[in-house]
């Protein structure tokens, strides 16, 4: 197997976790999708710039979230559903109440700033260290720190979450609120 090969097999894996990251900064799945494979087909063509030895999941988040961050200043002059109305008008209520507590979440998630927001699903949902973290949102490790403290806080207010057996059973959910 080619280190060409390597390559590609640890930029795939990192996929879902680029997917999860780009829903959670979209808030739209199909722009969330063209985000991510815009994400890879630049990784690939600047390869050369990937320092080896160093975190490739971390490198390729960054230029997500760079590129994330170009398209939102090119479309903050679109007019679009912000306040969710027209998609919720257009979505049929879940009928299982995991899907109503998810709802519930995303929708106190969108509530956070998006710094905040940013740094809670890099370290609690995508498993990225507080350093990692710094460096994809190019701050301070205490910045990091204090965002994600501040974010799950805030979250657990929103939510009133007392407890584990308030939310959620899943590790990754847990991991997100920080309850044991």
């Amino acid at each position: 197997m080619s280190q060409q090969d390597d390559v590609r097999d640890v930029m795939l894996a990192a996929v879902p976790s680029l997917r999860a990251f780009a829903i959670s900064l979209c808030g739209n799945v199909d722009r969330a999708d063209d985000l991510v494979q815009e994400t890879l087909l630049r990784a690939w063509a600047n390869l050369s710039s990937f320092q080896p030895g160093t975190n490739m999941s971390a490198w390729l988040f960054t230029i997500l979230r760079n590129l994330f961050r170009s398209e939102y200043r090119k479309r903050r002059h679109e007019v679009e559903d912000v306040d969710g109305s027209y998609a919720d008008s257009l979505a049929s209520l879940p009928d299982q109440n995991s899907r109503l507590e998810l709802g519930e979440f995303r929708k106190a998630l969108k509530l956070l700033p998006p710094d905040q927001r940013e740094s809670l699903i890099l370290v609690g949902a995508s498993g990225f260290s507080y350093e990692e973290a710094a460096q994809i949102c190019g701050c301070a490790v205490g910045t990091i720190k204090s965002r994600v403290n501040r974010a799950r806080t805030r979250l657990a207010e929103i939510l009133s979450i007392d407890g584990a057996s308030d939310f959620g059973p899943d590790r990754e959910t847990r991991a997100v609120v920080n309850l044991p």
